[in-house]
């Protein structure tokens, strides 16, 4: 069976490789060089975690990924998953039904090494951090953040090795019943075809424009005076008042970078468009490290882009056949937290492809074709 998967992110590289694995021949093409520069899963780093609030879901799938993660680590010449644990920090007393509150009660039921924090232990186990900032919250273990681009050009390369037809500046034109047509006229047959084309999921499937659509979100790279206060052992992976704030951030870099990124509501954005942060997503920055993170708030930014999410509406993965074309898998949603998934991507695509739907039948609803969707409804799945 030949398998034409349109997009090489993380969505495609996956797809390809676990289609590989089970006897399929199989075809990559994507529109840009590979890593895509402007693609979701192009970037330094992703967050790795199974905090959910109260969703069984995603955090059992959170659970499979990281032990995914974890023997990826084993097999690769070096680690590209970065275990330095998580603070999901507030600033005021957790509450029933919020994030922190669910993921903390929901992480300690199944056994995860998590432990709470009050504003004493917060100021004295993180320095960085304003003293009183944040007054409540835990620390996870068992999370930390991956080498996001890195990780695609790494399977990306794992599947040429595989067999697979890896082919870039191949972008499409339109699906056919069996296959697809490229930009320069080339047909490209395949018995299936599987849609990976993330924020451009929607100018290959226009049916999806509604129920998908693309936005920008700020993201930026600071050099701190001291980074010192800044490295993994004091400053994990975060979320900041996720709810409130919607800023999240890493560790430094091992060149004295600290990412902080906004997960919002976000900037409606042509995916080929130019990634400009503005004004406005510098001032609130600026007034979050002042608030936050005092160290950081005069700090020079080394970088700075509009990091493109492909969403979709209600913030869940979108994986499933189109029931027009049987032929034709969509694998797309990414909603700004898909790559944490990334060692169980594949598997789920590849059920999706040759059998109809992931094998998980919670998973298969959550992922649905659902084109019902109009209205944002987003919650704290994508946070």
């Amino acid at each position: 069976m030949h398998v034409l998967v349109i997009g090489g992110g993380i969505f495609g590289a996956t797809a390809a490789l676990a289609l590989r694995a089970r006897g399929c021949a199989v075809t990559v093409v994507d529109p840009g060089p590979l890593p895509h520069p402007l693609a979701e899963s192009t970037d330094i780093s992703k967050i790795v975690r199974a905090d959910y609030g109260a969703d069984l879901d995603y955090t059992r799938l959170g659970e499979r990924a990281l032990e995914g993660w974890r023997r990826w680590n084993a097999r690769w010449p070096r680690p590209h998953y970065h275990e330095t644990g998580a603070a999901f920090l507030t600033r005021a007393p957790i509450q029933p039904g919020g994030f922190e509150h669910d993921s903390f009660v929901t992480l300690a039921r199944r056994g995860h090494r998590v432990e709470r924090l009050d504003a004493a232990a917060i100021a004295a186990r993180f320095p960085a951090y304003r003293p009183g900032a944040y007054v409540d919250g835990y620390v996870h273990a068992e999370a930390g953040w991956a080498e996001s681009g890195a990780v695609v050009a790494l399977l990306l390369a794992e599947a040429a090795a595989a067999g697979v037809v890896v082919r870039g500046g191949c972008p499409i034109a339109q699906l056919t019943d069996d296959g697809a047509v490229a930009a320069d006229g080339e047909r490209l047959r395949a018995d299936a075809t599987c849609v990976c084309a993330g924020a451009w999921t929607h100018a290959v499937v226009p049916a999806l424009a509604g129920p998908l659509r693309a936005t920008g979100q700020p993201v930026f790279h600071l050099r701190p005076a001291d980074p010192a206060p800044f490295a993994a052992a004091r400053f994990p992976v975060f979320g900041a008042d996720l709810a409130r704030t919607g800023y999240y951030g890493f560790p430094a870099t091992a060149d004295g970078l600290v990412k902080i990124a906004n997960h919002g509501t976000g900037t409606a954005l042509a995916p080929d468009a130019p990634r400009e942060t503005t004004a406005a997503h510098e001032a609130a920055l600026r007034a979050f490290l002042a608030d936050s993170f005092p160290a950081l708030a005069a700090a020079p930014i080394a970088y700075r882009r509009l990091c493109v999410y492909g969403d979709s509406r209600d913030g869940h993965l979108w994986i499933a056949r189109d029931p027009a074309r049987p032929s034709v898998t969509v694998a797309a949603g990414g909603s700004g937290h898909a790559f944490k998934f990334a060692p169980v991507l594949g598997d789920l695509i590849a059920e999706t492809v040759l059998d109809g739907a992931p094998a998980d039948a919670a998973l298969a609803d959550k992922f649905r074709w659902r084109p019902e969707l109009t209205v944002d409804s987003r919650g704290d799945a994508a946070a």
